[in-house]
């Protein structure tokens, strides 16, 4: 893998809502992307060369920083990227006065899951039907990470 993470531009928006309509079953519009770069965002891609794969969204409000997204292209997953994301994510982060990172995810996504506990998240509590699907709704797994 070789791959270059580097902080994104609001101009990237469109190619973000182009990934994560591909890698999630509700995402994100173009708008509300868009709208995740201000002076309490941070937003982070993963390039192989020029082509962006993936990216993560983090959202600080004085010593709270929530993963507010993390997204990889259907053919970059798997291969290392989700992990460099989060581990720029969290070294930013360490940077700032965030004492701590936490993010929902879906309680079917073992991988993710797995994932961030070897990033040091701990389980936090769960939201019930938070997530839709095809045919209802999914749980959410609330997680964190102490940063200080």
């Amino acid at each position: 893998m070789s791959t270059e993470i580097r902080q994104l531009p609001v101009e990237q928006a469109p190619l973000m809502a182009k990934i994560a309509a591909t890698a999630h079953s509700h995402p994100m519009s173009e708008n509300t992307i868009a709208s995740c770069f201000g002076n309490f965002y941070r937003c982070y891609g993963a390039f192989d060369g020029d082509l962006l794969m993936g990216f993560i969204i983090l959202h600080q409000l004085f010593e709270e920083a929530t993963v507010m997204d993390i997204c990889l292209a259907p053919e970059s997953q798997g291969q290392g990227w989700g992990k460099a994301l989060m581990q720029t994510g969290i070294d930013w982060l360490k940077q700032t006065e965030a004492e701590q990172l936490m993010l929902e995810v879906r309680a079917g996504n073992a991988s993710a899951i797995g994932l961030y506990q070897k990033l040091g998240f701990v389980v936090t509590g769960e939201r019930k039907g938070y997530y839709k699907t095809a045919d209802g709704t999914e749980d959410a797994v609330l997680m964190s990470l102490p940063l200080v």
